[in-house]
């Protein structure tokens, strides 16, 4: 769904109705950060930090970002330090404050299992948003967006108070060279660390080719599989194979792109269908075919408990009673270079009026690429950052064209969009699957919103 859409309200929601609630992981540090400098209406991130383990860090990030009554509208946020290897001190400690506070709230008066979604992209705060989500207890991780084979063992390591190792991946690295991303509990926390439940890892893949991969040679147990289709929101694997457009510009998918559910089957792991999979019908399929479930997105994105932004739900919700909206998945909109699925809405970086009016700057550092530089150090680079930087950290001004600051624009979305000097507010962008976005059951003519219950009804209804 992108950055915080499914947030603890949630995701607590969905869990209490009986399901698996799922809180999105993806820059929950900057989200944090926002949340405090608007004033954490609610109180609710002080009283998930009051609940944290280690007081002083808590104390050292609220010091840092809260602001009471909120920061005027019309000023900037507060920047949070970009992520670097070693992860800097204060990274570190927001980045597990924040991951904690997401699943603690998540949690809060029930006994339901939560999990948590993390991109295998983005590497450098990996360790760390692990420790905080198990901190709180978390029940699930779930990881895509590239081949997290080495997260089993981290969540071994932690769970038993050991440091956490992976290695990074590093654009033009020699030869037997290797980047280690080290997180240890004990340097955070100062002492000897707790002991953990370790909890369940759901690996979403696209292929049973990299399910069995993942099975066979991840460096722990992997317990199961989220198993999506091209129809999915957000990023999506490339086709296989070389990539294909159509005359609409987007990527075509074909029979290869089809994941062969008998051989994941054959695993022996549970597995679950994602992609064009909100209805009856479709879950009633896939329990057909051996899945324990399916996952949902978009049909949860745009109901009351979401981080979406209220305007631009209800422009969703507006464009498709008129059966309006149109998804177009983009091969170059995400600096990863996977296809990410973009929803058409005026005013938002899909318009290309407000696309070429913004002014490129990479201020957040979550997607981009790790790449070795001349003297052996480390470096990162985006392809959406302004094009002079990128081509001076050795990128071509071709890989540039088209890419989309994701960073910036799903923090719009949410409401926390970044504001310049000017008082111009970072553009959003909206992502969802691609079948068509029918919200109409779920709305009335006397009724313009919609709660998660209500998707959960109509999914469960025999």
């Amino acid at each position: 769904m992108g950055v915080a859409v499914s947030n603890w309200h949630l995701a607590r929601a969905v869990a209490q109705a009986g399901q698996l609630g799922v809180v999105s992981g993806t820059g929950l540090g900057i989200v944090f950060a926002r949340r405090l400098q608007e004033g954490d209406e609610g109180g609710h991130l002080r009283r998930a930090a009051a609940a944290f383990p280690f007081p002083d860090v808590a104390k050292r990030v609220l010091d840092t970002y809260f602001i009471e009554g909120g920061k005027p509208a019309e000023k900037p946020f507060k920047p949070a330090p970009l992520p670097d290897l070693p992860l800097p001190v204060p990274v570190s400690e927001l980045t597990v404050l924040a991951n904690f506070a997401e699943v603690w709230l998540a949690k809060e008066g029930h006994s339901n299992p939560v999990g948590i979604n993390f991109l295998e992209k983005i590497q450098l705060p990996m360790p760390a948003q692990l420790f905080g989500a198990m901190l709180a207890n978390v029940d699930y991780i779930l990881i895509g967006a590239g081949i997290p084979r080495y997260v089993p063992g981290m969540l071994d390591a932690l769970a038993q108070g050991k440091p956490a190792e992976m290695k990074l991946d590093v654009e033009n690295a020699l030869p037997g060279e290797e980047w280690i991303n080290r997180f240890d509990p004990a340097a955070f926390c100062g002492t000897t660390p707790p002991t953990l439940k370790r909890p369940k890892f759901l690996a979403i893949v696209s292929s049973a080719t990299l399910a069995m991969t993942l099975a066979r040679k991840s460096n722990g147990v992997v317990d199961g599989f989220i198993v999506e289709s091209a129809l999915a929101g957000g990023h999506n694997a490339p086709p296989r194979g070389p990539m294909t457009l159509s005359p609409e510009g987007e990527p075509v998918y074909g029979p290869r792109d089809t994941a062969e559910l008998d051989k994941i089957r054959d695993i022996g792991k549970p597995f679950y269908l994602a992609g064009g999979c909100a209805s009856p019908a479709r879950l009633a399929d896939a329990l057909a075919l051996g899945a324990s479930g399916v996952q949902v997105g978009t049909a949860f994105a745009f109901c009351d408990e979401s981080g979406i932004a209220p305007d631009l739900k209800r422009s969703v919700i507006d464009m498709s009673r008129e059966h309006k909206v149109r998804v177009f998945t983009d091969p170059a909109a995400s600096p990863t270079s996977f296809p990410f699925k973009v929803v058409q809405i005026d005013g938002t970086i899909s318009d290309p009026d407000v696309y070429e009016a913004r002014k490129r700057i990479c201020d957040m550092g979550y997607l981009r690429k790790a790449y070795r530089k001349e003297d052996g150090t480390l470096g990162h680079r985006c392809a959406a950052e302004p094009v002079e930087h990128f081509v001076r950290k050795g990128g071509t001004e071709s890989e540039t064209v088209g890419r989309k600051c994701i960073c910036n624009a799903l923090f719009g979305t949410i409401g926390l969009g970044q504001v310049d000097r000017q008082g111009h507010t970072e553009p959003a962008i909206v992502t969802a699957g691609s079948t068509e976005i029918d919200l109409t059951q779920f709305i009335t003519p006397e009724r313009s919103s919609y709660t998660a219950q209500d998707v959960l009804d109509m999914l469960l209804k025999s």
